[in-house]
């Protein structure tokens, strides 16, 4: 697709005006944050603090009874500094996050479509959220569990990804500079190689605002 056209449409995904696998739920929570949010422009938000955007979730959340307490708590399979994750079926993981990667709320449900586009084969789903007895909110995604064959080459992921437009800029983080995404933390644990394939199972997307939203 024409970079310029690819632009177009992941605007209109962040939009919730195309779609994206799994992507309605997700789009429709990313459009009520949004459009409760004071907006000046897209580009340069009159932004709340992220409690405030969290106790506005978190109304969305009981008027759309999204509450998740289906968790099965002894499937624990692992946890890093952002999520924690279950085995939900011999091929599904349940992933917990706290978007504690990200500024606001708004900006990982971004994180989730971006992913949805660009790796389609580990789609996350939306499918509520969880909250701990201690009040700390966390989303529920599912997403395709994924065992990996053969240690990953990080010179083939950086391959890839100059192909498709992200250049790296250290270590294992990315950027596209035509559309100001930012991809980051692709170490060999966050992306898996199965079958000479890569699969990207951890995802860190961020969008620069003055960039992106031209």
């Amino acid at each position: 697709m024409d970079t310029k056209l690819l632009h177009y449409e992941l605007q209109n995904i962040l939009l919730g005006k195309s779609e994206v696998s799994y992507g309605k739920p997700i789009q429709a929570v990313a459009n009520y944050l949004r459009t409760s949010t004071p907006t000046s422009s897209m580009a340069q938000r009159d932004e709340p603090n992220k409690a405030e955007e969290t106790e506005r979730l978190i109304e969305y959340i009981n008027q759309n009874h999204l509450w998740n307490c289906n968790i099965d708590f002894d499937l624990f399979l692992s946890e890093g500094a952002e999520q924690k994750v279950f085995i939900q079926q011999s091929n599904k993981v349940l992933k917990l996050n706290d978007s504690i990667y990200y500024a606001y709320w708004l900006d990982y449900f971004y994180s989730l479509l971006l992913n949805n586009y660009f790796f389609p084969d580990t789609s996350y789903e939306l499918l509520g959220f969880y909250k701990t007895p201690d009040n700390l909110l966390y989303a529920v995604v599912e997403q395709n569990y994924i065992v990996a064959t053969t240690p990953t080459d990080l010179h083939q992921v950086k391959d890839f990804l100059l192909n498709n437009g992200f250049v790296n800029t250290r270590n294992c983080d990315y950027y596209h500079p035509y559309l100001g995404i930012i991809l980051e933390d692709l170490h060999d644990e966050n992306v898996l190689t199965a079958n000479d394939m890569l699969y990207f199972i951890d995802t860190v997307f961020y969008v620069k605002s003055e960039i992106f939203w031209k």
